[in-house]
């Protein structure tokens, strides 16, 4: 593979991924309409990176699957997460990287991560995402975004900041920038902003992880003060509910949203996403407000519920753990894992919490299966 660029094979896949992300109205498509599309390119992608990635192919050969004998997408073997710590789960060489995301974690903490050796597709998937999702009705009022994580500059290997960062340089919004800086917010700074935004009649998108929402409600109750957010404003929360000082659970959250950001909870949407993957999820309520909450997947990703031990897909409603399917993660794995719990609602799914051995089950699978011969 030359130094200068992904082979011939890549780039093809690469360029009819990127031509389906990048169709006018594709998010709009019911998932049925694509389904011959996305069989081919999953199964064609499975060669490509069962050919080029030895430890994925050494855990593929383990369980019986090669691109010979797997012949719909569904078979294809998913890596549980927990394997992105432990190897470099990357289909081309490791100086040809343009970035590398990492998972959060402590600096003793062994962080899972994705190289890329291209940015390409990441941006492509996740602009028209977040915009169908986040701000829906940008062509129809100025949206001011706020984002309560640190800027990319300051986290360059987060995914998170680099998505924000994405957004923002994409334009079309009436202004934003960060507000979380050196580590800490800028309670102040975000309370003048969004009065600036009301006075200008702007509405306001308030973006960050959960506990940066944490932060800023414990900030606003030590002033014995409220935020209240401009008329048509809406909130993005992602990464879950538990963080190192303590646990809060969604509804806890999103009441205090509410009393001191006076925003309701169907203007909150949460986003699933992970390191790992090159696509997001985001909760329906803003694009389809008359609809169950639910996370609704873009056309080139597709989401499995199966039993954690036995693979297996779970029947409708069932509980089961996440297997995600991204076309987006061209030059890593496609098929991941995921440690977290959660059952089909209609054509999208439900996160309900973390599988507590899916870890563990993750590092020995990856020490296991990828680092030695196969079975």
């Amino acid at each position: 593979m030359s130094a200068a660029g992904p082979d011939p094979e890549r780039a093809a896949l690469d360029a009819r991924v990127l031509a389906w992300m990048r169709e006018p109205g594709a998010l709009d498509a019911a998932p049925e309409a694509g389904e011959a599309r996305f069989a081919e390119l999953a199964l064609a992608l499975f060669a490509w990176q069962f050919e080029r990635c030895a430890p994925y192919r050494r855990f593929c050969e383990g369980r019986g699957a090669t691109p010979a004998s797997v012949g719909d997408w569904r078979d294809v073997p998913p890596v549980p997460t927990g394997a992105f710590k432990e190897l470099a789960l990357r289909c081309f060489p490791a100086e040809r990287a343009v970035h590398v995301f990492r998972t959060s974690g402590t600096a003793t903490e062994r962080r899972g991560e994705l190289w890329l050796d291209t940015l390409e597709l990441y941006e492509a998937s996740l602009l028209p995402t977040f915009r169908a999702h986040v701000l829906p009705d940008l062509a129809e009022r100025p949206i001011a975004l706020r984002v309560l994580a640190p800027s990319a500059e300051e986290a360059p290997d987060s995914s998170l900041s680099h998505m924000f960062a994405t957004v923002l340089r994409a334009g079309g919004l009436a202004s934003g920038g960060f507000d979380l800086r050196g580590g800490a917010l800028d309670v102040d700074g975000l309370c003048a902003r969004v009065e600036s935004a009301r006075e200008a009649g702007m509405a306001v998108a308030l973006c960050g992880t959960s506990f940066a929402f944490v932060h800023l409600l414990d900030a606003l109750a030590a002033r014995g003060a409220r935020l209240p957010l401009p008329d048509g404003s809406r909130v993005m929360e992602t990464g879950g509910f538990k963080g190192r000082s303590r646990e809060l659970g969604r509804d806890a959250l999103y009441g205090a949203l509410g009393e001191r950001l006076a925003i309701a909870p169907e203007r909150i949407v949460n986003q699933y996403g992970m390191t790992e993957l090159g696509s997001q999820f985001y909760d329906s309520v803003l694009r389809r407000p008359d609809e169950p909450r639910r996370k609704l997947a873009p056309p080139w990703a597709r989401i499995r519920v199966v039993d954690p031990r036995s693979g297996e897909e779970v029947g409708a409603g069932e509980v089961g753990a996440l297997v995600i399917v991204d076309l987006a993660n061209t030059g890593s794995v496609q098929a991941i894992q995921t440690a977290d719990l959660g059952r089909r609602v209609a054509d999208g799914f439900e996160v309900l919490g973390r599988d507590p051995g899916a870890e563990a089950r993750g590092c020995s699978i990856a020490a296991d299966a990828m680092l030695g011969p196969p079975a």
